[in-house]
């Protein structure tokens, strides 16, 4: 299956993007720890190019520590620099001005060298909607810079922020690929709220995510929703169907007549997931290429 989702402001965010990259030092490209690879934008090493970039893997803390250190493995070893933040909490924030500071040294010793004074390091944030960018940006500044919400594409316009120190930011809207070619990206950004509820049914996206769930984190569904046992390995969506109709009985999620309301289930899932009832979870590893069974 493919996605179709390209709104017009997510298109004009590109362009600004490209544009804002001439007067910035320096990218911060940030992304959902706890699905690192589906919350990028496949076209982003293309649109940064060579400029210095610094990957921030935001809501660490929701997330699988191991599985961070994996990801901040995995970046390092292409040659980028890694943090691991927690943009609402501050987490790991303190840190980013200095690492910035880091992959800028080159320019600053050549303005040194000129007899210059190194102005402040000039960044822009960049990430697809709902991965927390304005939280970042109100972290940062010290005081509610930008807008925050929790439903997709909140953020609008651009502007430049001052943080107080040697770093200003510029904001610019949040953006997203025009379809997503590997179906996974999709249902892990709907499962994690980066992506409008009303685009793939609630109870699709709860049985696409179940196998991940199951195969990694089957403890932690089995206490949870009270199970009799941890969920084996779900081979298809059928199987994760019935999981599902499991979780739906225990909480409640009944229809006349006995059965179990699977989209009421599966939004009961997801809720837990996205706000770290499940425990730290990660939904995606380094290594990994292959989704689910269909």
């Amino acid at each position: 299956m493919t996605i179709q989702w390209y709104p017009g402001h997510m298109a004009r965010a590109k362009r600004q993007i490209e544009a804002s990259l001439k007067v910035v030092d320096i990218v911060f490209e940030l992304l959902d720890a706890r699905a690192p690879l589906s919350s990028r934008n496949p076209t982003i090493d293309e649109i940064v190019g060579r400029k210095p970039r610094l990957v921030l893997l935001n809501k660490a803390d929701l997330a699988d520590p191991a599985a961070t250190e994996a990801w901040r493995a995995h970046f390092r070893a292409l040659g980028l620099a890694a943090l691991a933040i927690d943009a609402l909490g501050g987490a790991g924030v303190q840190d980013i001005p200095n690492q910035a500071w880091e992959l800028l040294r080159e320019r600053v010793e050549r303005q040194i060298r000129k007899g210059m004074k190194p102005r402040p390091a000039r960044a822009v944030i960049v990430g697809i909607p709902n991965v927390g960018k304005s939280a970042l940006i109100n972290r940062l500044a010290g005081r509610r810079a930008a807008a925050t919400g929790d439903r997709p594409g909140v953020t609008r316009g651009r502007q430049w922020i001052r943080t107080g120190g040697d770093l200003e930011l510029l904001d610019t809207p949040g953006i997203l690929w025009p379809k997503f070619e590997d179906p996974r990206a999709g249902y892990f950004l709907a499962a994690l709220g980066s992506i409008r509820e009303e685009i793939l049914p609630v109870d699709e996206v709860a049985c696409y995510v179940l196998p991940h769930l199951a195969e990694r984190y089957g403890g932690a569904l089995k206490d949870r929703y009270g199970l009799a046992d941890a969920p084996p390995a779900i081979p298809d969506m059928a199987a994760a169907a019935e999981v599902l109709e499991q979780i739906g009985r225990k909480r409640g999620c009944l229809v006349a007549g006995g059965g179990v309301d699977l989209a009421k289930a599966g939004g009961v899932l997801l809720r837990d997931l996205r706000s770290g009832k499940l425990g730290r979870i990660t939904l995606e590893l380094p290594e990994e290429t292959v989704g689910p069974p269909a």
